[in-house]
C-alpha cells in the first residue's frame, strides 16, 4: 500500500514557476512509477509527467516539454513537478498518482494508476 500527499500548489501569476512535491509512504516508493496528472473544472484528467522506477526515465507530454520537470529524490520517498512559465489555461488541480514498476500499461493514462493522491490546486492568474 502507498499513501500519497501532494503539496507545493497555489496562486501564481503568468510566466511564474511552482515546485510541486507528492511524498509518499512506504519502504519500496523506488520501485514505484510515479505520474502527475492535472484536471481543469469540465474537463477530464491529463496526463503531465511521469518518472519510471529508480533509474527508469521519464515521459512528458509534447506540449509541456521544456517547461516542466519531472524529479524524485527516493532518500525522501518525494517526486517533484517544477513548473516554469506557468499560463493561466494551466489553471487546475494536480494529482500524483502511482503503479508498480513493473507495470507495461501505458504510463499517460489515468488508468494504468493503483494509488493517488488527494490533489493540490495551481491557479494561475493572467
Amino acid at each position: 500500500q502507498v499513501q500519497l500527499v501532494e503539496s507545493g500548489g497555489g496562486l501564481v501569476q503568468a510566466g511564474g514557476s511552482l515546485r510541486l512535491s507528492c511524498a509518499a509512504s512506504g519502504r519500496t516508493f523506488s520501485s514505484y512509477a510515479v505520474g502527475w496528472f492535472r484536471q481543469a473544472p469540465g474537463k477530464e484528467r491529463e496526463f503531465v509527467a511521469a518518472i519510471r522506477r529508480s533509474g527508469g526515465g521519464t515521459d512528458y507530454v509534447d506540449s509541456l516539454k521544456g517547461r516542466f520537470t519531472i524529479s524524485r529524490d527516493n532518500a525522501k520517498n518525494t517526486v517533484y513537478l517544477q513548473m516554469n512559465t506557468l499560463k493561466p489555461e494551466e489553471t487546475a488541480v494536480y494529482y500524483c498518482a502511482a503503479r508498480p514498476g513493473y507495470s507495461i500499461a501505458p504510463i499517460n493514462r489515468h488508468t494504468s494508476y493503483d494509488y493517488w493522491g488527494q490533489g493540490t490546486q495551481v491557479t494561475v492568474s493572467s
